[in-house]
């Protein structure tokens, strides 16, 4: 699953992806670029050794080691010893995505709430990333990929309830592609969701563009 979601319940028929849950502390201990882009690699690539994810970032290898330490610290990443040999550390991550609560928005404490917005930007300009890789490459993949790619946009009026509702809805949609059984030209795909509000539009039509 992508690595981080919104607190939205899913319906008993939707496989229910393990999440762990932010508050403060461990919100603290993962609002670092370098190792919210390690415990991403992780948990889309599988595990990993420090010099692996070094070399797959760009990185030194003292730094995600380093940094591997304190996600295991928090509780992010552990021990894959089914994939060692020797000497080397292998990891992985300890659950499939990172649930946000909102409420670390509206903390008293000023260095939770800028972590919690580091947090989110980081997020967002991930996947602005991931949408610009796509498109730079998208020539080198088939017609057939290219058709089931998407970048569309829309302009509802809701209120914030539907909107919440919305969400659900598209949330369950997804995990319900959880888990299907092996097939032939299967691929990871990466399906973002955004959902905010914007001033009112006077002419109160809903747009979609693809």
């Amino acid at each position: 699953m992508q690595p981080y979601g919104w607190p939205v319940p899913q319906t008993p028929e939707a496989p229910r992806p393990q999440l762990r849950t932010l508050d403060a502390r461990s919100l603290r201990g993962l609002a670092h670029p370098l190792r919210m882009r390690m415990l991403a690699a992780l948990r889309h690539e599988g595990p990993a050794t420090a010099s692996r994810l070094a070399e797959r970032l760009g990185e030194s290898s003292g730094s995600t080691s380093y940094h591997l330490r304190q996600l295991a610290a928090y509780g992010f990443v552990e021990d894959a010893p089914e994939h060692g040999k020797g000497r080397e550390r292998w990891w992985k991550a300890s659950h499939d995505g990172t649930r946000f609560d909102e409420s670390l928005l509206y903390d008293d404490d000023p260095a939770t709430r800028g972590a919690a917005d580091f947090f989110l930007h980081e997020i967002a300009t991930t996947h602005a990333q991931e949408v610009n890789s796509w498109l730079g490459n998208a020539h080198t993949w088939s017609a057939e990929w290219r058709r089931g790619s998407d970048l569309s946009d829309f302009t509802l009026h809701l209120t914030a309830e539907q909107a919440l509702e919305l969400i659900h809805r598209m949330h369950d949609l997804v995990n319900g592609y959880r888990d299907l059984p092996p097939a032939e030209g299967r691929q990871p795909v990466r399906v973002h969701t955004h959902a905010f509000p914007r001033e009112g539009d006077p002419t109160r039509r809903s747009a979609g563009t693809a």
